[in-house]
């Protein structure tokens, strides 16, 4: 996003909406389980109806998943341009997507640059 953290952090500019309002739990192997579908059902479209954001950015699969339907992360983030500028699709930041960010430079090149200048456009 290219902003400091008080910036992230600060309500009035920047909301963090979970996909989930309530924690899965954790799988055999200390993994967090993936967000139970009846608390986005029962709680998402009321927060984001109330916020009504001039920028969305969805974080990982599950919630391209939500907001698009969407089914394979590599392809919805590679049309970011469909979605955009209100709408950037991402890959879920962690350690896991590193081999993923090597298969795909545009990502880092193309659309990394346009989300920093909306961004800084909106939060001017």
């Amino acid at each position: 996003m290219g902003v400091d953290p008080a910036t992230f952090y600060d309500r009035d500019r920047i909301a963090i909406v979970p996909m989930a309002f309530c924690f899965p739990g954790y799988d055999a192997k200390g993994s967090d389980l993936p967000p139970p579908p009846i608390c986005a059902a029962t709680w998402r479209q009321q927060v984001m109806d109330q916020l009504d954001p001039q920028l969305t950015l969805l974080v990982g699969g599950h919630a391209m998943r939500w907001h698009l339907g969407a089914r394979n992360v590599t392809q919805t983030v590679r049309d970011w341009r469909t979605h955009a500028p209100a709408v950037f699709p991402l890959p879920h930041p962690s350690w896991r997507n590193t081999g993923w960010l090597r298969a795909n430079p545009w990502f880092a090149s193309d659309l990394l640059p346009v989300l920093r200048d909306r961004v800084a456009t909106l939060l001017g």
